[in-house]
């Protein structure tokens, strides 16, 4: 297993934090001097200087920083927001987020920050086993989105890429049994999706040319029922990557021992985890979990401090066969598509992986039916599960006895017939609010 960048991602991860300490100081510096949101936001807790601040080991006494508080500093004369701290002439590229709750997310980058983050992605990709004149399929949308800079890591890697982009299954298939190409990049729902799409029509991507799939923009990839089922249908290996578009569009990426992901900002960005509820630390140790917290030690446009990503995530410990000594994690889920139903903490994957179980009955498509808005819900759950034979009761009966055992939750399970809940070419939705 090749290393990309081997006298990083191999040094001794117990003095990493040591060596971020000066990065993070003066990045503080940074901010102080060309940040008027986080000059307002650390004066406001008490900090008036970079000195105050102190190095990385008080960043806990520092405050997070939360999606909204960017979008409200957006103005029309500060469009990006008042975080943004680079010239304008020093702005190479400016990349905007999907804007499904409003107004898109401007993400602007100088040339130094665009390299940061393709030589992370390309970190995280080459984790996979991918290796120089692969031929890889990209169905990522790059167009005004931060997937474009991760696919720069393509060409980094030595790659030979087929950019497809989104919504093109026709396309895709052909590429794959024209071009024959060795690994196929996509979403775990898109890529149960190709699969199904492909046994409807006869055709065996299971003997296809691809070796590998490399999974990520929501969590499932990391699930043993999804990936067993994504490798058999596909005859191929599956690994996951991370990121976070604020941040890094790939930051973590898994290897061939597919014991979790590979934290691949060494150097570039600070991690740590929280309690979601508290927003209280959560010590770095092998097994804890928390949301994952990510701060810029380099960044020079628009430079983010214990910003929450909502992600909820497992932490692994321990130098791996792969010769990576940084810690792994597998996310768990979104905190914020979390349900709590009567105190019990609820995340949609975790219970689309308890149906999983019960392949081939089942095909893994699940929907959360709430029949309230918010959070909080009363028992029992609406559940709507796709099985091969909808007829069957007592197998409704099983998987609302399994979700009860496993996970500690009531719930309702409708059996509804294969293909009878949505498809998508991207991401899948789990939960369907009121």
């Amino acid at each position: 297993m090749s290393l990309t960048e081997p006298e990083i991602e191999a040094a001794p991860w117990e003095g990493q934090q040591a060596a971020d300490d000066a990065p993070f100081r003066r990045q503080i510096a940074y901010l102080f001097e060309r940040s008027r949101f986080y000059r307002d936001k650390l004066g406001r807790s008490g900090f008036t200087s970079a000195e105050s601040v102190g190095g990385l080991a008080d960043i806990a006494r520092l405050p997070l920083t939360e999606k909204d508080e960017l979008r409200a500093s957006r103005s029309a004369d500060e469009p990006i927001g008042t975080h943004c701290t680079a010239a304008r002439d020093d702005i190479v590229r400016i990349y905007s987020t999907s804007g499904t709750t409003g107004t898109p997310s401007y993400i602007p980058l100088t040339a130094g920050d665009v390299d940061v983050w393709v030589r992370t992605s390309a970190r995280s990709y080459g984790a996979s086993g991918i290796k120089r004149g692969d031929r890889i399929v990209s169905t990522y949308n790059a167009g005004p989105f931060v997937a474009g800079a991760a696919l720069d890591a393509f060409a980094r890697l030595d790659l030979c890429h087929i950019p497809l982009g989104a919504g093109n299954t026709d396309r895709l298939i052909m590429a794959v049994e024209k071009l024959k190409p060795n690994v196929v990049a996509l979403t775990p729902s898109y890529a149960l999706h190709l699969a199904e799409w492909a046994e409807a029509r006869g055709v065996d991507l299971a003997n296809s040319s691809v070796a590998r799939l490399m999974v990520a923009g929501e969590p499932g990839g990391g699930e043993p029922a999804m990936r067993a089922k994504l490798e058999a249908a596909w005859g191929a290996s599956v690994t996951e990557a991370m990121g976070i578009g604020d941040i890094s569009p790939s930051l973590w990426g898994e290897c061939e021992a597919k014991a979790g992901m590979h934290f691949s900002g060494r150097g570039f960005v600070h991690f740590e985890l929280i309690d979601p509820e508290s927003g209280a630390p959560i010590p770095l140790t092998d097994g804890a979990e928390g949301e994952l917290v990510l701060t810029h030690l380099v960044n020079r446009s628009a430079p983010l401090l214990r910003f929450r990503t909502r992600d909820h995530v497992r932490l692994g410990f321990g130098r791996c066969v792969c010769g990576r000594t940084a810690p792994r994690v597998r996310c768990v889920g979104r905190t914020d598509d979390m349900l709590i139903v009567r105190g019990v903490n609820l995340f949609p994957t975790a219970l689309r992986e308890i149906v999983n179980e019960f392949a081939p009955a089942t095909t893994g498509v699940v929907m959360i039916k709430p029949r309230s808005a918010g959070v909080r819900q009363d028992p029992p759950l609406p559940v709507k599960v796709e099985a091969v034979d909808p007829s069957q009761s007592e197998l409704a009966e099983r998987i609302r006895a399994r979700v009860r055992e496993a996970l500690l939750v009531t719930t309702e399970i409708e059996l509804v017939a294969a293909g009878g809940l949505p498809r998508s070419e991207y991401k899948s939705k789990l939960v369907d609010h009121p």
